[in-house]
């Protein structure tokens, strides 16, 4: 298992990447503000856990597998940017508040997980997570570490923006401050994108 301090390192990094915007974020506030929090559980199921599922995908083996295959590397980083661009739209062109893409449903379980596998800024967590922090002389147990810490810090994370979004519901009756969230929003989802144009799917240093 790390040590203490590379331990301590891993935390920081981890507590960071969780709270602050990205796709993932973005998507549970809008998701709170329209179908509320106990409608979301779901979808932050599928980000916890698809997120550490995918962390130790990348632990025993993707991240070799991509650097090995620069066309499927390239495929899966503009398949990414493609769909990230395309919520955005839809988030604009919505007539409710938030995430449009999930239509009269929040999105599911399957979908939130599935979804891990085109966001960059897992990506970028996962494999700057497991390239810095798992050490080769237990390498497996680390990768198993790093997952499980990524779960237990993600959850009151998506707890805390699907909230948000939940509890600004009443901001929307008012069709100026529905426009402005949803242009908000997708604005902020598409400034997301800026790991993957800059760095690729890469590992990212904290």
């Amino acid at each position: 298992m790390m040590s203490p301090a590379l331990f301590a390192g891993f935390l920081v990094f981890a507590a960071v990447s969780c709270i602050t915007p990205g796709p993932n974020n973005l998507m549970l506030m809008a998701s709170g503000s329209v179908f509320g929090l106990k409608r979301t559980l779901p979808h932050m199921a599928g980000v916890v856990l698809g997120f550490g599922a995918m962390t130790v995908a990348v632990g025993l083996g993707l991240a070799e597998v991509l650097k090995a295959s620069p066309l499927l590397f390239a495929v899966l980083r503009w398949a990414a940017a493609a769909y990230i661009l395309y919520i955005a739209w839809r988030m604009v062109t919505a007539k409710g508040p938030g995430v449009a893409v999930v239509d009269d449903r929040p999105m599911s379980f399957l979908g939130a997980a599935a979804f891990q596998w085109v966001n960059p800024k897992a990506w970028v967590m996962a494999l700057g997570a497991v390239g810095t922090y798992a050490e080769h002389g237990r390498f497996l147990v680390d990768v198993t570490v790093i997952a499980v810490t990524f779960m237990v810090i993600n959850t009151p994370c998506a707890l805390t923006w699907t909230g948000f979004g939940s509890a600004i519901r009443r901001w929307f009756r008012k069709p100026r401050h529905l426009k402005a969230f949803n242009w908000t929003m997708a604005a902020l989802l598409v400034a997301s994108m800026y790991p993957l144009i800059t760095e690729g799917l890469g590992p990212a240093r904290p």
